[in-house]
């Protein structure tokens, strides 16, 4: 983390960007396989001229202070959401809504912490317990998929696409007519110009 150790790898890095470049140049290396075959004599000559052993060849990584199962935890995107009356909240388009039990019942008006993991997976949770929840999809529509698979709700399920599909797509209102704001009509007295330049006709006329 020391300013010396950044200033070495940005001054390297711009090395290897500018001297690369001219040598893939140099060497008429215009595709991947050839650029790989060229790496290796590239890195030899490179730090035969720039490499510097390093002061001590310890391994000097700290080890891992805690248990390996909370990198999970760690290594996933965190948000608190604020959970309302109806004991929902919403998340990535979609609304959460936790099931209602001894827990969840105090929630209302507080935060929850969101974990959603890398591989898809979101986790609810209160000082570190999971709750218990379901996902309403704001954009859920009835699909073709759905109209096929299920034979009882065809006909309804076939009506409901038909009617979504003849309704236009829903309008997104302005930041100004969320805010209630109306366009006012021109102040009573006030003219504009070519009615100004008329009149200056007019008494020049006079």
């Amino acid at each position: 983390n020391s300013s010396q150790a950044k200033g070495r790898v940005e001054r390297a890095n711009r090395t290897l960007q500018d001297r690369l470049v001219k040598e893939l140049r140099l060497h008429g290396i215009c595709d991947m396989e050839t650029g790989n075959a060229f790496l290796p004599g590239f890195m030899e000559r490179y730090n035969a001229k720039f490499a510097r052993p390093p002061a001590r060849q310890d391994d000097l990584h700290r080890p891992m202070n805690i248990a390996p199962d909370r990198l999970r935890d760690i290594l996933c995107k965190r948000e608190r959401r604020y959970v309302g009356k109806q004991l929902t909240f919403s998340f990535e388009r979609q609304r959460i809504m936790l099931e209602e039990n001894d827990v969840t019942r105090g929630l209302v008006g507080k935060y929850v912490d969101t974990y959603a993991f890398a591989d898809g997976r979101l986790d609810i949770r209160w000082k570190g317990s999971s709750l218990p929840y379901r996902v309403f999809d704001k954009d859920q529509r009835v699909t073709h998929a759905a109209v096929t698979e299920n034979k009882r709700l065809g006909d309804v399920l076939s009506w409901i696409k038909e009617q979504q599909d003849q309704m236009p797509p829903p309008r997104v209102k302005t930041n100004s007519e969320k805010n209630g704001y109306h366009k006012r009509g021109r102040k009573p007295g006030r003219r504009s110009l070519p009615e100004l330049i008329v009149e200056q006709r007019q008494a020049s006329a006079q």
